[in-house]
């Protein structure tokens, strides 16, 4: 099948990768980790059905994404603070 295919799983991580370039909203680099992990598995020589691919895609995913919102998101006690109103003048 064509999802038990390393390639595919790479191909499919370089996109969302390239949509992470394109709307950064530091979500879809998650699942491109997510894949490319599936992806690098298959190629080592990982050999089970497609359901749990998606399976070990999901909580790779999701542990990237953990990972990458306590490296790349906003601290604790960070604010946003506007110096500047439009309304104003």
């Amino acid at each position: 099948m064509m999802l038990e295919t390393w390639w595919v799983w790479l191909a499919g991580a370089a996109a969302l990768g390239i949509l992470e370039l394109v709307a950064p909203v530091q979500v879809f680099l998650g699942f491109a980790v997510g894949a490319a992990a599936v992806g690098g598995a298959l190629w080592l020589g990982l050999s089970v059905a497609w359901p749990w691919l998606f399976l070990i895609c999901a909580v790779v995913s999701g542990l990237a994404w953990l990972v990458l919102r306590q490296m790349l998101g906003v601290r604790r006690g960070q604010v946003k603070v506007w110096h500047d109103d439009i309304n104003e003048n």
